[in-house]
């Protein structure tokens, strides 16, 4: 009988395993670049849409990683290859969309994927401390923060706080849902290029890349845009 990491060890393509009722199920095993040799912001934004492309084709490899030991390589340090700021709504699952493992993916979210003071401090830790190449800021399909900014209706609490910050967004698309939340990826995306002397400097030596993309739910794809 084979265990979990012995399977993994011994498949190199695909296999093909019965499951109940005579089904089968096929597990895809594609080459993919290892974390630590994503050396530049295009290297690391390839490895990402990689990702993506994997996860809308249920072709997912991230399980095969023998987590024991990745876990193991992280316990004293983080070397993740991007970082991403994204919504915190839990249909975007940042690591799974992008088919990624452990200490793959330094992962900032906050409702409406908004730049904050604090979001900012994150991430230059990611950039400068641990050797980020790539910041993506990444809206999503239905985003409710965004719907609420737009319909500007009474909300309990401090959600009303978000909506100063996504305003510049609703000026540029009216009413537009989607237009609004893709509005806001991009101009949440340029405030950080300008609002971090850190992330700045980095771009401008090519250390470093930021863009916008936006999830859709539905679909399970990830559209860059800019």
């Amino acid at each position: 009988m084979l265990t979990r990491r012995r399977f993994f060890r011994r498949s190199t393509r695909a296999a093909i395993i019965t499951i109940g009722s005579g089904a089968t199920l096929e597990l895809a095993f594609a080459p993919r670049a290892a974390p630590e040799n994503v050396s530049s912001p295009e290297a690391a934004l390839q490895e990402l849409i990689g990702g993506n492309q994997r996860f809308t084709s249920n072709r997912l490899t991230h399980h095969e990683h023998d987590l024991e030991i990745l876990k193991q390589h992280t316990v004293d340090k983080q070397e993740p290859f991007a970082a991403v700021l994204s919504c915190a709504d839990s249909r975007v699952p940042v690591e799974l969309v992008f088919d990624q493992s452990i200490g793959h993916i330094f992962v900032t979210r906050i409702a409406g994927n908004l730049v904050t003071s604090e979001i900012i401090a994150s991430i230059e830790y990611a950039a400068a401390a641990l050797g980020t190449r790539l910041i993506v800021v990444m809206g999503h399909s239905g985003c409710g923060a965004v719907k609420a900014a737009i319909e500007t209706k009474g909300v309990p609490g401090q959600i009303s706080a978000l909506y100063p910050h996504i305003q510049p967004a609703i000026d540029e698309a009216g009413s537009d849902l989607k237009a609004a939340i893709q509005a806001n990826a991009r101009i949440q995306a340029s405030l950080l290029r300008k609002s971090s002397t850190v992330v700045a400097g980095m771009v401008k030596e090519n250390k470093l890349r930021v863009t916008a993309a936006y999830y859709d739910l539905a679909s399970g794809k990830v559209t860059r845009l800019e």
